[in-house]
């Protein structure tokens, strides 16, 4: 039996944000501390309201736009990293140790999230889930299906995240 969904998908200019990480690998190495211009796209796929929307376009977008603020101009550092450690200090250091590396910067420039590495994968789903629980907040009455959301380290490569309602859908 035929079946048709109904999503919006977004991918602005202004969904970017520069932001400094580093990458640990399996292996234990890690890269050098550098930054990158990420590119946000995401798809919202849901119930069509009696209006004909999703969502409407103008009121989600500066809910992803809010997000990208917010991580803009920061170095990013993975807080559940087994081995990595942040801390912050009295006077408002935080100060980051992996094996013999030592780091400090202050504390308005680090943001600590929950993930346990900085990669676009991680970042992504870190990204799709802080979304998805805006757009509940600030759109209870939506009836979100599924969310594909993508964060583009460099042209061309980028880590997907990928959620579905699975009572809806």
């Amino acid at each position: 039996m035929p079946s048709e969904r109904w999503a919006i998908d977004l991918s602005k200019e202004n969904f970017k944000f520069s932001a400094a990480h580093f990458l640990i690998f399996p292996d234990g190495s890690a890269e050098r501390l550098h930054g990158h211009n990420y590119r946000v796209t995401c798809e919202i796929e849901g119930r069509l309201t009696e209006h004909g929307l999703v969502l409407d376009f103008k009121l989600v977008k500066p809910v992803v736009r809010e997000l990208c603020d917010w991580l803009d101009e920061h170095w990013l550092v993975a807080a559940e990293h087994p081995v990595l450690r942040a801390s912050e200090r009295e006077d408002g250091i935080v100060e980051v140790r992996y094996l013999d590396r030592y780091y400090a910067a202050p504390r308005e420039d680090v943001i600590l999230l929950p993930i346990n590495n900085t990669s676009s994968e991680n970042l992504a789903a870190w990204f799709g889930r802080e979304l998805r629980q805006r757009l509940r907040g600030h759109f209870p009455e939506a009836q979100l299906i599924r969310l594909r959301l993508s964060v583009e380290e460099t042209s061309g490569q980028r880590g997907v995240y990928y959620w579905q309602d699975d009572i809806q859908g």
